[in-house]
C-alpha cells in the first residue's frame, strides 16, 4: 500500500512539523518514507507545504502529482489542492479558515473547524493536530499510539510543555471527523 499526502497552509500553523511527524511515525512503524517540505517566499505567513509519501515497497518517487490525501490549513491550499485530489482521495479542510467549497464528488470531504477546537484546548498552534487526528481517523495510515510515540519523541524541548494538549488535540480530531463529515 502506498499513501501520498500534501499538507498546506501557510507557514507557522505547523504544516511541516506534523507532515514530519506523521513520516517519523510511519518509519517506526517499519515502512519506507519521503518527506519534501516547500516554502513560500517568507516562512512565517508565506505559503508552506510538505508531500509525504508512505509505503510498504520502495518508493520509486518522491514527486507527487495527484496525492491521494490532501489536509488544507487555510483556503488558498484548500483552492490549490481540491482539484487535483486523486479521485477517491480524501481533501480535510480547515473549517475555521476555509470558505471554499470544493464541488467534486469523487473524493471524500472532511470539515473540521481546527483552529476553533485548538483554541478550545488552550493554543491555536494545536490546529495542525487538530487535523492530524481526523485524518487519522479517516484513513489509519499509523496508528495514533505509533504516532504518540514519534511525538513524544520528535516534540521540540521549548514545545515539551505542550505534550499533552498534543495529545488531546488528535483526540479531538478523531471524534470530531465523524460529527464534521460531508
Amino acid at each position: 500500500m502506498q499513501q501520498e499526502l500534501v499538507f498546506s497552509g501557510f507557514g507557522g500553523q505547523g504544516v511541516m512539523f506534523v507532515g514530519q511527524l506523521l513520516a517519523y511515525a510511519a518509519m517506526d512503524e517499519g515502512r519506507e518514507v519521503t518527506w519534501i517540505p516547500s516554502y513560500g517566499p517568507e516562512m512565517r505567513g508565506g505559503t508552506a507545504h510538505c508531500f509525504v509519501v508512505i509505503s510498504d515497497k520502495p518508493i520509486g518517487s518522491p514527486v507527487v502529482r495527484y496525492p491521494k490525501v490532501a489536509i488544507a490549513f487555510n483556503n488558498p491550499s484548500a483552492v490549490k489542492y481540491d482539484s487535483i485530489v486523486a479521485e477517491g482521495g480524501l481533501l480535510v479542510v480547515n473549517q475555521s479558515l476555509v470558505q471554499h467549497e470544493c464541488q467534486r464528488t469523487d473524493i471524500e470531504i472532511v470539515k473540521v473547524p481546527a483552529t476553533e477546537i485548538a483554541e478550545e484546548i488552550g493554543d491555536a498552534r494545536l490546529t495542525n493536530m487538530v487535523l492530524l487526528g481526523a485524518t487519522l481517523e479517516t484513513r489509519p495510515i499509523v496508528s495514533i499510539d505509533t504516532l504518540e510515540q514519534a511525538l513524544i519523541e520528535h516534540i521540540p524541548k521549548h514545545r515539551r510543555n505542550l505534550l499533552e494538549k498534543n495529545f488531546n488535540a488528535l483526540t479531538r480530531g478523531q471524534k470530531v471527523r465523524l460529527q464534521y463529515h460531508s
